[in-house]
């Protein structure tokens, strides 16, 4: 198995460099992976599935071109794109896996999550991820039309930066205590997530912890390959 692993992209219309980076992210990734793991926000905004634009089918389309006869593709759940359901899954091959996710690499107990669980700290945001992620909330969402959702979303989506630049880079990352009782809890030998945008390698006793880095300027990967995990930056 050589997977590699990927989250917060947030594609959107408005960053063509990212849709074309992302591109040529899978293009390389074809014959240099067998799995591929997308741990949320793939997606800027995501409304629901009927919202069948023709940005949402390019994506779609260079996602099944990719899945046919080529890695298996997984896909998680972030705080953007919540509401990608069983039709998108359907449409581009690809599968929806749970959030936490756990699953054997090469002989390893590995644990994949978007991450944002673990910012306990915030205690405002922990709210509104339980609150969106009820069904209650979201059959009621997905019940309006493409153009109230729209206006709900970017409403959210602007209170969301306002919220967050209000608050210190503390608050908004992981909360230590909260990512050591997890894996104490789990023991997994490799925990990763995104999220956070703090790309980095942790080592918590026996367990390598993986932050998955958000892209921008610069995108990011993990690959495994045997035993070995390899974090990767490239210019966007």
């Amino acid at each position: 198995m050589k997977p590699r692993f990927v989250s917060d992209i947030h594609l959107s219309e408005k960053r063509p460099d990212l849709i074309n980076a992302f591109k040529a992210f899978l293009n390389e990734s074809k014959e240099a992976c067998t799995h591929l793991f997308i741990l949320g926000d793939l997606f800027e905004i995501w409304i629901g599935d009927d919202d069948d634009n023709s940005f949402h089918k390019d994506i779609k389309t260079t996602l099944s071109e990719f899945a046919i006869d080529g890695p298996e593709v997984f896909f998680m759940h972030g705080n953007r794109d919540f509401l990608i359901g069983k039709t998108f899954a359907n449409e581009v091959g690809i599968s929806i896996i749970s959030d936490p996710y756990s699953l054997d690499i090469n002989g390893l107990k590995t644990i994949l999550s978007h991450g944002d669980f673990l910012c306990t700290d915030d205690s405002d945001y922990i709210e509104f991820r339980n609150n969106v992620r009820s069904e209650e909330w979201q059959k009621d969402f997905l019940a309006k039309s493409i153009d109230e959702r729209n206006e709900i979303a970017n409403l959210l989506r602007s209170e969301s930066k306002n919220a967050t630049s209000e608050k210190s880079l503390e608050i908004t990352d992981a909360n230590l205590e909260t990512v050591n009782n997890f894996i104490q809890e789990n023991n997994p030998d490799i925990f990763i997530h995104g999220h956070t945008h703090r790309p980095k390698i942790h080592q918590h006793n026996s367990t390598k912890r993986v932050v998955l880095g958000d892209w921008d300027k610069y995108g990011w990967y993990l690959s495994i390959e045997e035993n070995s995990l390899n974090l990767k930056e490239f210019k966007i």
